[in-house]
């Protein structure tokens, strides 16, 4: 009996020890998004630009970071991907505003790949009007290698397959948006 709640303790001290405090934050981003982050085209007329993000605390060991949006109330079967960012180099720990405008953000060697709408860079909120309200689910990942070793053309779900094999620790913020 004593080794069970000695495994136990331990486990629950690991599980504490492994989370950290590793967050992500956003100074654009509250409860619900805005016309701001909303896509433009597919039926939507927002202003399509990223939310600013920042984290703190990563674990250590991160040699770089990606950056995803992901719906998954989006009506496909397989939700929607808004935004897939790699290869950040674990020296930033923030992306400002508008950073997902491909044209804007070419200072640092980070790669936006296409998401669901077919583009690299953000795709903002688009969900069916009169629909509930969608979940869009924004995470960071601290990464145990410095790339990836894909390219703006990877899919969603290979960026997704490799951020899985690679990721030490993640942090996530929830926003939802309805039209």
């Amino acid at each position: 009996m004593k080794i069970i709640h000695w495994v136990a303790a331990f486990m629950l001290s690991g599980s504490t020890l492994l989370a950290g405090g590793f967050t992500l934050y956003s100074h654009d981003l509250a409860g619900q998004l805005s016309k701001t982050e909303e896509f433009s085209g597919f039926g939507c007329n927002g202003a399509n630009i990223s939310p600013e993000l920042h984290w703190s605390d990563a674990p250590s060991g991160t040699k770089s970071f990606a950056i995803t949006v992901y719906d998954p109330d989006a009506p496909t079967g397989s939700g929607w991907w808004h935004w897939v960012v790699f290869n950040i180099p674990s020296s930033i720990n923030a992306l400002p505003t508008d950073f997902g405008n491909v044209s804007k953000s070419a200072t640092t060697a980070a790669i936006q790949s296409i998401t669901d709408y077919g583009k690299t860079g953000f795709g903002g909120a688009c969900p069916p009007k009169g629909d509930k309200a969608h979940r869009y689910i924004f995470t960071v990942y601290a990464l145990g290698v410095d790339k990836l070793g894909l390219d703006e053309k990877a899919s969603p779900a290979l960026v997704g397959f490799m951020l899985n094999a690679n990721t030490l620790a993640k942090a996530t913020l929830v926003s939802y948006y309805q039209r």
